[in-house]
This record gives C-alpha cells, structure tokens and sequence, in this order.
C-alpha cells in the first residue's frame, strides 16, 4: 500500500526528504533512523525506501496520533521490543518489501487498536512465539512471500492462525524443509511441523587402524573393505546382534603364527568336521570370542541363491544361529595389520560377519568392484605389485588372486577409482612416486588393461571421475602441480584445463546441487576449497580453514548430505551441505587422523566409519531427535 505524497504547506514542521501537511506525511530515499521533526498530530506516515538499521524500543512515541504506518521498499535489518510503544491509537501497519530478518517477541506490545497487520514479501523464516497474543483488535493478517521455515517454533502460530478470518493464503508459505516446501501455514497441523537434530555420536571404537575405506554394492548387497598396509590384508568386519556393536576384526594372516599385538588365543582342532578353531579374548567385551572357524563349521550350500551359508552354535543362546547373509558393509584399509578387510552385513542375523581377509603387502587402496555377479577387489600396494582379486562364490567365500595389475608399472600407487565409460567400466590408478606415470585401464576379456596413460612424472595423489556438462571427466592431483581437468575425447581423456590458485592439492571429491558440479578440494597445508564448475573452468565458492587435512569428502548419511572435513591436530569437521551448495557448520568429531569417511546402514540404523591412520578406527551412529516443544 502506499499514499501520495502530500505538500508541505508553508510554515510547517517537515524533515529533509519528506512530504508533510497537517495529517500525513510521505518520506522517501532517506535512512538512518525514524525522522525527526514530523508534525506531532501526524496520522499517516509512510517511509518509502528509507533505510533503517533497527526499530528499538519507543522509535514512533513522538507520533502517538499515527492511524496508519507504511514502511516500504528500503532496508530494515529488525524490529526490537516495544517498537511501537506508544502508538495506542495504530490501525493499519504495513512493514513490506523491506528485507527484515528478525522481529522481537514484544515487538507488537502497545498496539490495542491494530485492525491490519501486514508484513509480506521479507525474510522472516519463522516469528517468536506470542508475538501477536496481544492484538485482541486484530482482523486480517498478511504474511505472504516471507522464506518460513516449517518447523516445531512455529506450531504456536499454527494455534492461532484458526483464531482470525484471514484467508489460507495470507497466513504465508513455507519454504522449507522439503516435505512442508511451498504448502500454505493455514493447511498444516501443528503436530506436521517438527523439530530435529541430527548429530553422529561415537557408536564403537575397533582397535585397530586402517588407511583406506571403500563401500561397494553387488546383487543388493552392500560392503565396505578396509585396507591395512603394514600387514598386508583385505578383511570383513561384523555386526555383533548379542552385543550390540560391531565387532573387532579378526585378522588372519599366513605369514604370522601365534599370538600378536598381545592378543590371547587357542587353537581347537574339531577331527569329526574336519575343521580348526580359534577361540580369543575379547579385550572389549571381556570374554571370548565365539570361535573363528577356519575352512570348517557346518557349511551349507544353497543353490538358489547362490550363496554360502556357515550354521554356527550360539553358545550363550543355547540354539544354532540363523545362517549368515550379507547384505551391507565396508571395505577398509588397516595399515597396521597390512589387510585389506571386507565389512559385511548379515541380513538374518541382524549383524556384521567376521571379515573376510585379502592378505597382500602394504596395501593403500582395497577398492571393490561388482562386475555382473562377480565381487572383485582391486588390491594397490606399495611392496609385490598391485592385483585384482576374486571372490570365489557367494557371499562369505574367499577370494583368490585374479590378475596382476599394471605389470609392474605401477611404481607407488596412492589412489584408486574406477567408473563406467560409454558402456565400458575404466580404473583409474594415480601414481606418487617421483617416475611414475597414472594409468587408466579397461576391462575387456576378464581383465583389466592398460587404456591410456596420463601425463609423466607429475607425483599424482588422487583422481576423481565425474561428469561435466554432459562428458566424462577426471580430475587428476598432484604434489607437483595443480589439479589438472581432463574430459573424454575420441574414446580416451584430453587435458582440458587445471584448477588456478590452488596448490598443492592432495585429493578432490565431487557433488551436485540441483544440476551444479561442486569439487571439494583438501589441502594439508592451505585452506580446503569448494569450486563451482561454471562451463568451461572451476571457480572458487567457499574456503574453509583446514590446516592438517588429508579428507574432504561429501556423502549421504540417513537421507541428509553432509561434507566432512578431516584433521590430523584437531578435531574433525561435519557440514551441512545447504540447498545452493554451501557449506554450513555443524559438529565436532574426536576422529584421530582419518583418512576415509564412510557411510554405513545397518538395517533401519546408520553408521559413519572413519578410518585412522595412526589411532583406532571409529564408528559413529547418525542419530536424529525432536527437540520440539
């Protein structure tokens, strides 16, 4: 609403950039504060493009015979308490178009008489509680075009809307969360609107470190392999239902006998299956382990599904346990015991299997790879070369070497990846030693073969397969350079362009916001970067301080996206990843120098598994809450 803009007549009081007579006045592209100097018996005033920090407490008492207030169109940053004290005689106030954010809880108090309240088209994403309890008078309320967000704080203004007659449409919209986005407040129930905090808190920790962590997906069932460098491994961990928890790995290793890391045992031999066990403490659980059968228990083999099933004696229980099938898990590096360990879920027992163990040399990478129905881990290590392994059968079964990879070329690899090409699964390997050259490799007859080499003696870290405006990508880093933008052309990768002013990039993860490519770029040294592919290059978005940072990694966990930042002297970093891309702060996490995050579900509960390179690998349960009133 606005009025006309009345003359000043001679001899009356009227500030500098207004219009005055006897009863109104009309101000425009002023600011700093309410004008001073107004005729004391104004009934009309309207501030048009008049900027105003705030409104505190009394900002119109000089003007106690105001009927009618238009502020319109200018900036109002927010209105304070008791504002409009003094203002009893007020009809119509109309605070419009002026990007106002925050309004105080007795902003409103004084107004007995107000008949129409307007303050449509700001930014007010939710009003405090018993703002308008006071206006007794009230007849028609306007809230339309404020960005509301529909959650438990206001399910007060749920209650009173019911109260006055104004349409369903002034009452305002949401904006937010998605399942209330652009529904009418006057259509929703109080109980709709809720309040919930997510946070991940320390669910478990496994004793025992770990370098890399990568989940994989086969026929519908889900795992996670950890890799163990110093050992030399790949192995599976496991749900304990009795417990509760997961358990600690059980890591076998041929090339060790006996007891190690102080660990306690007994070996059990069992002539009438045929089978060895070994029974070990639980130092977590302060009892033994049900024992670890090697290649024995009763085995059953089950066709249809082609799966293997092990039937195990519950010796708390009393009763054979439900048999083992996976159906999630992890892959994890586990630089201490030098395994790459296979993480899996068993559906009908409600827990994680024992892990299953790739014994290899000083493995940086397990990275699992389903091709038809066949489970394949590609084992990067840094000692006997790099292979690809097979599992044998079904879930649970072993897993024998397939194929060397790379043929010794592969000096020092540091980083696996792997994507499907124009029908065609690639892998690609980054290399970090001083000589060595990145290799892309195709699958074709059975095997993985070099495809096309990228450019020499560049030390590269971490490569990251992604889509850009409708072609294949890869983003390659390296110590020796900054991140390099290669796209697909003429069936292999061309160099496209680098990412400028960022140095010294150690890995990139990529995400989408509605049709965007975002990189998240970590830097041990220098700040972590979010850029924003725009055509034909990456832009910076937004820095975040991250000295010590060797993880930077976006994921869905519960249905929500987060970007977790990892620090090798400080705690770790979760993020909310916002609607435009933007990164908002959210916890803490104790995770002693991660490497991998990992998302993990484990029926209706999930997990976040942070691998660490030095400390104990942590698993945190994501927990949502209502804490609405």
């Amino acid at each position: 609403m606005a009025l006309s803009p009345a003359q000043s007549q001679g001899g009356g009081a009227c500030p500098g950039g207004c219009d005055c007579d006897r009863d109104s006045a009309w101000c425009r592209g002023g600011g700093g504060g309410v004008p001073r100097g107004l005729p004391p018996r104004l009934a009309t005033l309207s501030l048009i493009r008049w900027d105003i920090e705030a409104l505190p407490e009394g900002s119109f008492r000089h003007l106690p015979a105001l009927t009618l207030l238009l502020v319109a169109s200018g900036r109002l940053g927010t209105i304070g308490d008791g504002a409009f004290a003094g203002l009893g005689a007020l009809e119509y106030l109309f605070i419009e178009d002026t990007e106002l954010g925050a309004i105080a809880p007795t902003a409103l108090r004084g107004l007995r008489g107000l008949l129409f309240l307007s303050l449509a088209n700001n930014r007010l994403e939710s009003l405090p509680p018993g703002l308008f309890q006071d206006l007794g008078t009230l007849t028609q309320l306007d809230l339309r075009g404020n960005p509301f967000r529909c959650d438990c704080h206001l399910r007060w203004l749920l209650r009173w809307l019911p109260t006055r007659p104004s349409p369903a449409e002034a009452g305002g919209r949401c904006r937010g969360p998605l399942p209330h986005q652009g529904t009418p407040l006057a259509l929703l129930s109080p109980g709709e609107l809720q309040c919930q905090r997510h946070e991940l808190r320390p669910f478990q920790s496994l004793p025992f470190s770990s370098l890399g962590a990568e989940s994989f997906a086969l026929g519908g069932q889900r795992g996670v392999a950890l890799a163990q460098p110093v050992t030399g491994a790949c192995a599976l961990l496991e749900w304990d239902q009795l417990g509760g928890r997961f358990r600690a790995p059980t890591i076998i290793n041929s090339e060790q006998n006996g007891a190690k890391n102080g660990e306690t045992g007994v070996a059990l031999a069992q002539p009438v299956t045929g089978a060895c066990a070994l029974l070990e403490w639980d130092q977590l659980g302060g009892r033994f382990r049900a024992p670890t059968i090697i290649n024995t228990g009763v085995a059953l083999a089950q066709p249809v599904t082609g799966a293997c099933a092990l039937l195990e004696w519950d010796q708390l229980g009393g009763r054979f346990r439900a048999p083992t099938i996976i159906n999630t898990g992890v892959a994890l590096a586990q630089p201490v015991t030098g395994a790459c360990a296979l993480l899996e879920w068993d559906q009908l027992g409600g827990r994680f299997r024992a892990p299953t163990i790739i014994n290899s040399s000083s493995p940086v990478a397990c990275h699992p790879l389903p091709v038809g129905d066949t489970l394949l881990v590609v084992v990067a290590q840094l000692g006997g070369g790099s292979w690809v392994w097979r599992r044998s059968g079904g879930p649970g079964s072993s897993f024998v070497r397939h194929q060397a990879l790379g043929s010794g070329h592969l000096r020092r690899p540091h980083a696996v990846a792997a994507a499907r090409l124009a029908g065609h699964l690639y892998l690609g390997v980054a290399d970090s030693s001083k000589g060595g050259t990145s290799t892309v490799f195709r699958w074709a007859s059975g095997g993985f073969y070099p495809h096309q080499t990228l450019r020499p003696w560049q030390r590269d870290t971490h490569l990251e397969f992604l889509e850009l405006g409708g072609r294949p990508a890869l983003v390659v880093c390296s110590a020796a350079r900054r991140p390099l933008v290669y796209r697909w052309s003429g069936g292999g990768f061309a160099p496209h362009t680098d990412i400028p002013h960022v140095p010294d990039v150690y890995a990139a993860k990529h995400f989408r916001v509605r049709g965007s490519v975002f990189l998240c770029l970590t830097r041990f040294l220098g700040d972590a970067k979010v850029m924003r592919w725009e055509g034909s290059m990456f832009r910076e978005v937004q820095q975040v301080p991250a000295r010590g940072s060797l993880v930077f990694q976006p994921l869905a966990l519960a249905g929500h996206r987060y970007v977790l930042l990892g620090n090798d002297f400080a705690p770790s970093r979760v993020f909310r990843l916002g609607p435009a891309g933007r990164l908002e702060p959210g916890q803490e996490l104790p995770a002693p120098t991660p490497r991998a995050f990992v998302p993990l579900t484990a029926g209706h509960r999930h997990f976040l598994l942070a691998t660490s390179f030095k400390g104990a690998t942590q698993i945190y349960a994501h927990v949502t809450e209502d804490i609405g009133t």
